[in-house]
C-alpha cells in the first residue's frame, strides 16, 4: 500500500490558515489526479484543492475546520485500483415501498363548541388581573364554562410579541466563511483606524450615453466585449489620480507612499462575498483593455477561480453599487488604500442647463478618503476631475478621436 499525504498548500504570502468550506468528494471515494476534491476559504479568496494523485481518498478534516498551511487534510491510497463498474453511494438499490395498510376507521369528529354570551367574558377577578397587566380580554381564550375567562386564565396570560399571524417563525444559524469574517474584520478596522470622510458630487452622463449608443455594437463586434460604463469610470479615475497623486497613496507607519502607477481594485460581488480583483497599470490600458480585463477578473471571481495574487496590491478602489440600484452611499476604504470611489445608479431627472430645464442621465458619485493624508482640496479636486472627464469624455478621455480611442 502506498499512501500519499495531501497537505494544505500556501494560497499566498502572509496566509497561514485556511478553512475547509466544502468537500467535493466523500470519504472512501476514488479520485482522479487533478480532480477538485475540496473548496477552501482563505481570508482573501475561495480556492479549489486538486487531488495530487489518483486513488482512494480518506478525509482527515471536517467541513468548517480551520487548518494550518502545511497540515494534512486527507490521505490518498495511490496503490488502489479504480473500481470497475462499482456502485457509488448514489446508486443504492431502491427499497421496495411498504405496502399501504388498510385505512383506519375515522375517529369521531368533535362537535364545535357552542358560542354564548359568556364566551370571552372575563370573570370579575380575571378582569381586574387583566386590567393590571394591561392585556385585552379579546386576546385571551377562556377555559371556563362556555369559554368564560377564569382567574387562572388571567394569571397565565402574557403579552403577545406583536400581532399573531400564524406564519413560520424559524431561524437558521450558520458559521460565516473565513472570507466573510475577514471582510468584516477589515471593514471595522478601516472605520476604527482611519480618519475617514466622504465627499459627494453628481455627474451628467449624457455624453457617455451618446458615445455608448453610437459605438457599442461595432465595439462588441470587433473586440468581443461590451463597451460598458466601467471603462469610462476607470479612465476618469486614472486621469484624476495622476492629477491628484495624494489620493493614489497610502500610509506606512509614519511614511506616506505615493505611486506612479494606478492599480485599480474593482469591487465584485462573488458567491462567497465581496471580492476586489485588481486591474494592473490601468492608466496604460485602452478602453478595450480595461473592459477585457474587468470581464476576465469578474468571471473568475464569480466562478470561485480568482487567486490571491489577482486581489493583492491595488492602489485605489472603485465600487459600483449602481448595478444593484443604489442611489447614494458612503463606501468604506479598502485598507491600506486611502481612497475609494462609489458609483451609483443612473437616473433621468430634470436639471438646469444654461438657464433651461432639461432631462439628463444623472448619477451621484462619492469619494471616501483618509483625511490623515488627503486634504479637502485634493479630495474635492479629485472628484471634480472625475466629473469633468465623464461629462466631456471625447476631449478628456479620447483626445477628440473616439474611433481611435476605441480601436475601431
Amino acid at each position: 500500500m502506498s499512501i500519499l499525504e495531501m497537505k494544505v498548500p500556501s494560497p499566498g504570502e502572509s496566509i497561514t490558515e485556511v478553512e475547509i468550506a466544502t468537500w467535493l468528494v466523500k470519504d472512501g471515494d476514488y479520485v482522479e489526479k487533478d480532480q477538485a476534491i475540496a473548496e477552501v476559504d482563505s481570508d482573501k479568496a475561495t480556492l479549489e484543492l486538486p487531488a495530487e494523485e489518483s486513488g482512494i481518498i480518506t478525509l482527515k478534516a471536517e467541513e468548517g475546520d480551520a487548518v494550518a498551511v502545511g497540515q494534512v487534510v486527507c490521505l490518498i491510497d495511490t496503490s488502489a485500483v479504480k473500481p470497475a463498474g462499482s456502485a457509488s453511494a448514489d446508486d443504492k438499490p431502491v427499497e421496495e415501498a411498504p405496502k399501504s395498510e388498510a385505512p383506519k376507521s375515522a375517529e369521531p369528529v368533535q362537535a364545535p363548541a357552542t358560542t354564548t354570551y359568556a364566551t370571552g367574558t372575563a370573570s370579575p377577578a380575571a378582569k381586574k388581573i387583566l386590567e393590571e397587566k394591561n392585556i385585552d380580554p379579546a386576546t385571551i381564550t377562556g377555559t371556563g364554562k362556555e369559554g368564560r375567562i377564569t382567574k387562572e386564565d388571567a394569571l397565565n396570560a402574557k403579552h403577545a410579541m406583536g400581532t399573531p399571524t400564524g406564519g413560520p417563525r424559524g431561524e437558521e444559524r450558520k458559521k460565516m466563511s473565513m472570507l466573510r469574517r475577514k471582510v468584516a474584520e477589515r471593514l471595522v478596522h478601516a472605520k476604527n483606524t482611519t480618519a475617514m470622510l466622504t465627499t459627494f458630487n453628481e455627474v451628467n452622463l449624457t455624453e457617455v450615453n451618446k458615445l455608448r449608443s453610437e459605438y457599442k455594437d461595432v465595439f462588441k463586434a470587433k473586440h468581443g466585449v461590451s463597451l460598458g460604463f466601467m471603462s469610462f469610470f476607470t479612465k476618469a479615475v486614472t486621469r484624476a489620480l495622476q492629477l491628484y497623486p495624494d489620493v493614489n497613496s497610502m500610509i506606512d507607519g509614519q511614511d506616506q507612499i505615493k505611486y506612479d502607477f494606478c492599480d485599480i481594485s474593482i469591487a465584485v460581488s462573488g458567491p462567497k462575498g465581496l471580492m476586489v480583483p485588481v486591474v494592473r497599470n490601468a492608466e496604460l490600458l485602452s478602453f478595450r483593455g480595461i473592459e477585457t480585463e474587468i470581464k476576465r477578473l469578474a468571471t473568475r471571481a464569480r466562478d470561485g477561480q480568482i487567486t490571491v495574487d489577482e486581489m493583492t496590491g491595488g492602489t485605489f478602489t472603485i465600487t459600483n453599487g449602481g448595478v444593484f440600484g443604489s442611489m447614494l452611499s458612503t463606501p468604506i476604504i479598502n485598507p491600506p488604500q486611502s481612497g475609494i470611489l462609489g458609483m451609483h445608479n443612473i437616473i433621468e431627472r430634470p436639471i438646469a442647463v444654461n438657464g433651461q430645464v432639461v432631462i439628463a442621465a444623472m448619477m451621484y458619485i462619492a469619494l471616501s478618503y483618509d483625511h490623515r493624508i488627503i486634504d479637502g482640496r485634493e479630495s474635492v479636486g479629485f472628484l471634480v476631475a472625475v466629473k469633468e472627464a465623464l461629462e466631456n469624455p471625447t476631449e478628456l478621455l479620447m483626445d477628440n478621436n473616439p474611433k481611435k480611442a476605441l480601436e475601431l
